[in-house]
């Protein structure tokens, strides 16, 4: 019987291997990726701890190599879901009766596994499946899913550690129970780390989850079931379930206990799922915790005192890195008269050095797209902007989608602060510069906060202090995450908790305790040693 306050292995962030020529872990990858195009997998659901197969195959292809079947997963429907609801509800008596320690060691023994034996596959199926280039996944699916297991350990040890003072004769204590219900984790397709993290992390808190990925993750999001399964997850716990997104809706938010709601997507999306749980709040056991992250315009804003490469370089990879699909990309950029010329003469130079293509050529920087629908969006976006009076194509502009859906990165300049790709999400490789007066430093950021409804992520650029400190002051809501000399992207668990406000979400900070806390509710309990015998009070005796 345990009977000691454990203490958690010291969480510290996953190093990023480097995948040089000749290394072992590129060797390792490549042969996870040559594994994988061999054979078309077979990838069912997991409810219950089964996996679950149906006759509905739907195909997945590499956005890439659109050609190329790398699987087919099976199109579950309402009984899986009402199954994946029936199981999750029925393991909770369980799983929050177990220990917190016991509850930490699968997700510990799952972030091992990830970084571990599991690196190289987890690299490829996130390559192959979401068209990502190995440096980037490297950082998401292992370096940043690990960070999110390892680091929320540390985090349920700090909250469970938190209890009340006592006075005489009473001994008062604050238990840190689960939600009562089920979780209902809806996850992107951009970032693995996030579709692991989101039904973990209320997983860890000993809740029960069911968990419905895009269906453009799926090839990655099986891999990191399969990883719990293996860390040892008791069935029932995490539910995956491949369906129709408002048909489980429908299911989920019309349940009487459904208990919370952990998403990322798009804005859109995110309120038309908290307006369903409005008009059903009635039909609830409890208050729905509701914890969102959606979506960004997201800003770089140059002072003229701002060294221009350094500009031009976080330009570059903020607005471009896997192919501008991070909801913290740089889409925005306002630049001084001043330094346009030079910032231009750097970044026009280093996109012309981009390769694109293939994730198995490690020598290209720039992938595809993820899926059709995408590429037929940012496409328009930029059919339109050739039209438009007052839009410059400074770089790319262009798109294909014969072999994988490919698109240029693409740098436009405006006359209009407000033209549509300044306030508009697009999730592309596009970023839109509006490029200043000097003089109008002022005008200009009353502009960056008020032309888009999101308050994702931002960075300044500047030398001077006072300028840093006043534009951090100025632009305080504009932001959930705000950079001061760095590109507004690539958060890392445990020193820049990620999230933003106004349209961009609830804010709850994924990769640090803040977001734990939305997954319990505490139990303050009072016992009294020395109980009254008598009601009178001293006030009640006569003079």
């Amino acid at each position: 019987m345990a009977n000691a306050f454990y203490k958690v292995p010291q969480p510290v962030n996953e190093p990023i291997l480097n995948y040089r020529s000749g290394s072992p872990e590129r060797k390792a990858l490549k042969e996870a990726l040559a594994a994988y195009k061999k054979e078309a997998l077979d990838l069912p659901m997991y409810i219950n701890g089964e996996w679950v197969s149906t006759d509905n195959k739907v195909a997945i292809h590499p956005p890439h190599e659109k050609k190329h079947v790398l699987a087919h997963f099976s199109k579950g429907g309402s009984d899986h879901v009402n199954a994946a609801i029936d199981a999750a509800l029925a393991a909770q008596p369980a799983w929050e009766r177990m220990p917190w320690q016991d509850r930490a060691a699968v997700f510990l023994k799952a972030a091992d596994l990830i970084s571990g034996p599991y690196r190289a596959r987890m690299n490829a199926a996130t390559m192959l499946g979401q068209s990502k280039n190995v440096y980037q996944a490297e950082i998401d699916c292992v370096a940043e899913l690990a960070d999110f297991l390892r680091f929320n350990v540390q985090y349920m040890t700090e909250i469970y550690q938190q209890q009340p003072n006592s006075s005489p004769t009473v001994w008062n204590r604050m238990e840190y129970r689960p939600l009562e219900g089920f979780v209902f984790a809806i996850t992107p397709f951009n970032f693995t780390a996030i579709a692991g993290n989101l039904p973990a992390a209320p997983a860890m808190m000993g809740n029960v989850v069911v968990w419905k990925p895009a269906e453009t993750q799926i090839f990655a999001a099986k891999l990191v079931m399969e990883i719990f399964h293996e860390a040892g997850l008791p069935a029932g716990v995490i539910n995956l379930i491949y369906t129709d997104g408002p048909m489980a809706g429908d299911i989920v938010f019309s349940h009487a206990d459904f208990a919370g709601l952990h998403f990322t997507g798009s804005t859109k999306v995110f309120q038309a799922l908290w307006s369903m749980v409005g008009k059903n709040i009635s039909k609830y056991r409890s208050y729905p915790r509701i914890v969102g992250e959606t979506g960004g315009k997201d800003f770089v804003v140059a002072h003229p005192s701002a060294d221009a490469v350094q500009v031009a370089v976080g330009l570059a990879r903020g607005a471009f890195e896997y192919q501008g699909q991070k909801c913290s990309a740089a889409s925005r950029a306002y630049l001084p008269e001043s330094l346009w010329p030079a910032i231009k003469e750097k970044l026009v130079a280093d996109l012309a050095t981009f390769k694109m293509g293939t994730v198995e050529d490690f020598s290209n920087f720039i992938n595809a797209v993820i899926d059709e629908r995408s590429f037929d969006k940012i496409s328009s976006y930029l059919a339109q902007a050739k039209k438009d009076d007052g839009v410059e194509i400074v770089a790319g502009g262009n798109c294909d989608k014969s072999e994988g859906y490919f698109v240029e990165p693409t740098v436009l300049l405006v006359k209009d602060p407000h033209y549509r790709t300044m306030e508009e999400e697009i999730f592309g490789p596009v970023l839109t510069i509006y490029v200043y007066p000097d003089a109008e430093f002022d005008t200009m950021l009353e502009q960056v906060d008020s032309t888009s409804p999101y308050a994702l992520t931002g960075s300044i650029f500047a030398r001077e202090r006072s300028v840093i400190n006043y534009v951090t002051d100025k632009l305080s809501n504009a932001a959930g995450n705000f950079y001061i000399n760095d590109k507004p992207t690539g958060a890392v668990v445990g020193q820049q908790p990620f999230g933003g406000a106004r349209g961009s979400g609830t804010n709850d900070k994924a990769g640090s305790v803040l977001n734990l806390y939305r997954w319990i509710s505490p139990r303050t309990i009072k016992e009294n040693f020395v109980t009254p015998k008598d009601y009178r009070y001293p006030f009640l005796e006569e003079a």
